[in-house]
């Protein structure tokens, strides 16, 4: 299949043209997003954040000048299998990030770790790679993809919610999602359904779920689906009375969209720009500065696999070329992150702080996501003892 749209950018950080170096004299990074189709709407957002952190490092990671080749994946697993094996075989990258979806990361993630090259996820965390297939030379800046959902199924537990009907797509971040939120939730479950990837339409399911009479409904559906699941499951008039509960779906990405559809909706995080720590206000106030929007989860990702990478190239002190030695030092995440402690479990996907929170309205009448609790802390996801590393 050819591909439809190459957005290549050749970015030399450091904002210049490249110049003849050999490789140990500057790092070159290939990263996939998404700016065309569903997912545009978070793999805009990655883009940004991978800027912004290049930017604060003064356009080098480690003290190497970083050439940056950035492609969109429209989303879709066969196109990011062609960008990256570009990236390997023509443009000898030495690193690998981005990865908007599972899909695709579940794509690209054996010829990537085969070919010896890092991956940094900046967003996907499949469970299969947390688990029997992790790597030493892949890294999330994320979240292992349960995660989300173990957090609201521990936020409705507190609450002693019972007969819960469960909504994602059908893909492998929509089955991971459903699968942490059963893992932790201890009460009934309604029903389960799983919808097409595409679908943008959710009248029969909506018709579905209002026969069911579940007491509240938990749903993960990103980007552009989001946006459409929320408007529709409002104005079919369930929101008032079954509570929608969500995870990955209502973000600064989507909630301009959903607009006051959105409200009293509870959903779980790990960030917030409320969050009280130096890196996260400058993080907050360059990015509305720069890109003159809110930044959102997907952001804080790509900014924290700048960061990682600068930790990782300052620690082989700019000896990439060792890529153990350069996977070692990554391990160690020598950095300071926006959402505050940063640290590696033995798969190399993070242990931190997860939080419910609510959409209100917030300055002006706007809707925003406002934090009401830490719902689990140092939480690990639950694969990480099926990993070989130690």
């Amino acid at each position: 299949m050819q591909r439809k749209k190459s957005i290549a950018v050749s970015i030399v950080a450091g904002f210049g043209l490249a110049g003849a170096a050999c490789a140990a004299d500057k790092i070159k990074v290939g990263y996939v997003t998404t700016l065309s189709g569903v997912g545009a709407v978070f793999g805009e957002q990655m883009k940004n954040g991978f800027t912004l952190g290049l930017e604060h490092l003064g356009g080098k990671l480690g003290g190497l000048p970083a050439q940056i080749f950035m492609e969109d994946d429209q989303f879709k697993p066969d196109i990011g299998r062609q960008i990256v094996d570009d990236f390997i075989e023509s443009k000898k990258v030495d690193v690998i990030a981005g990865v908007p979806g599972s899909n695709t990361m579940m794509a690209i993630y054996a010829p990537i770790i085969k070919s010896g090259t890092i991956l940094v996820g900046s967003n996907a965390g499949p469970s299969p790679i947390a688990g029997e297939q992790c790597s030493s030379h892949f890294f999330s800046t994320s979240w292992q993809g349960d995660n989300f959902a173990e957090a609201m199924g521990a936020h409705l537990n507190a609450r002693g919610l019972q007969n819960v009907y469960l909504m994602a797509p059908n893909y492998q971040a929509g089955k991971d999602v459903l699968a942490g939120f059963k893992r932790v939730f201890k009460g009934s479950i309604a029903g389960e359904v799983y919808t097409a990837l595409t679908q943008m339409d959710f009248a029969a399911e909506l018709a579905q779920l209002r026969a069911a009479k579940p007491s509240a409904v938990f749903a993960f559906f990103p980007g552009g689906l989001g946006v459409q699941f929320v408007q529709q499951y409002s104005q079919a008039g369930l929101k008032a009375s079954v509570p929608l509960y969500t995870s990955y779906t209502i973000d600064n990405t989507t909630l301009p969209g959903m607009g006051d559809t959105a409200l009293d909706i509870v959903t779980t995080t790990f960030w917030n720009a409320s969050i009280d720590n130096p890196v996260n206000k400058k993080f907050v106030a360059d990015y509305r500065a720069k890109f003159n929007s809110e930044p959102a989860e997907y952001a804080v990702q790509a900014y924290d696999t700048a960061m990682l990478l600068d930790s990782g190239v300052r620690g082989v002190n700019g000896r990439i070329e060792d890529r153990d030695a350069f996977a070692a030092a990554l391990a160690k995440a020598d950095f300071k992150s926006p959402r505050g402690k940063f640290r590696y479990n033995t798969n190399h996907f993070p242990i931190q702080d997860f939080y419910a929170a609510k959409i209100v309205k917030g300055v002006g009448g706007k809707p925003e996501v406002q934090l009401t609790e830490t719902v689990l802390r140092d939480h690990s996801d639950a694969y990480a003892g099926k990993c070989a590393m130690k």
